[in-house]
């Protein structure tokens, strides 16, 4: 089954797919992300705010979020953390 974690505004992403979430103040991840804008590989989850995390897929897609990176990485770590605890429950 998924694991789907909230990246801010009700939107989920599958977190087997999130490769790394990176903080888009670089000019590099900048040139990326408008590149991906153009290719229409871009997922724009911000809500009209301002992008404070960019989260890149295995399927070569990059996620915006208006949630600061930090945010999302806790979201994740305690997603992995609720799940290995059910694994020892369930033994």
């Amino acid at each position: 089954m998924a694991k789907l974690v909230n990246i801010g505004f009700g939107n989920l992403v599958n977190a087997d797919k999130v490769v790394a979430v990176i903080n888009p103040d670089s000019a590099p991840i900048k040139r990326m992300v408008q590149q991906a804008k153009e290719r229409g590989s871009a997922i724009d989850a911000t809500q009209g705010r301002r992008t404070k995390a960019v989260l890149f897929t295995t399927d070569d897609r990059l996620i915006l979020s208006a949630l600061q990176a930090d945010t999302i990485s806790r979201r994740f770590h305690a997603k992995t953390i609720s799940e290995e605890k059910g694994d020892l429950d369930e033994s």
